[in-house]
């Protein structure tokens, strides 16, 4: 596609999965780092993004937010790249790319936060506990694969950024199937380059 893409974001945030869908989607963008407050909160950049956060997409006049989201779209818009299953085979895709964005997410983050849900209250919350959400986040890497089936989709890059970011922080478990299969992705060329790019932003920032 010839509409240029430009991508918001700061090495110190999520926009990390996004540099890495990019780099993997073989795509052509620009890059605008955005910093922490007043520059994030401003009318230029609230424009884009209401929330006034990071990461960000602009596709000629479509605007994409929410790391999953952006993912899922640059999937669809270059599907030479093959990031996404065909249309009539998307269950496993759609089904853990949610689950990265959905139970994952907040689990580890009430974890992160020191929060955990009483017993009798589980059954509100989206993840019910945090158990059971590492338990079916085994079931989805084990065996070797990848998460939708024998391809690298971008159902991986998020639900695998989830997993390197939480290893690295001790926010997940070292079960030996999300280290296998963080070492199988982090091992990939695309990744190497989006997380040298970003590195290398963090550092000019120092």
């Amino acid at each position: 596609m010839a509409t240029q893409l430009v991508f918001y974001t700061n090495p110190m945030s999520r926009g990390r999965i996004v540099r890495w869908m990019l780099e993997e989607s073989q795509a052509e963008y620009r890059t605008e780092l955005i910093d922490y407050g007043p520059a994030m909160k401003s009318a230029d950049y609230l424009a884009v993004n209401p929330m006034g956060k990071v990461p960000a997409l602009r596709h000629g006049d479509t605007v994409v937010t929410e790391s999953p989201a952006i993912c899922a779209y640059l999937a669809d818009a270059f599907p030479d790249a093959g990031l996404a299953p065909p249309s009539g085979s998307r269950g496993a895709y759609y089904r853990w790319l949610f689950f990265g964005a959905g139970p994952l997410e907040a689990a580890v983050a009430n974890r992160a936060f020191g929060f955990e849900l009483p017993a009798e209250k589980e059954a509100m919350a989206g993840y019910g506990n945090f158990r059971l959400v590492m338990d079916t986040l085994e079931t989805a890497v084990a065996g070797g694969g990848h998460v939708a089936g024998e391809a690298f989709t971008a159902a991986d890059v998020y639900i695998g950024s989830h997993i390197g970011w939480g290893l690295q922080l001790d926010l997940i478990e070292r079960r030996p199937a999300f280290e296998a299969y963080w070492e199988r992705l982090s091992a990939r060329k695309a990744w190497r380059r989006a997380t040298a790019l970003d590195d290398e932003a963090a550092a000019e920032k120092r």
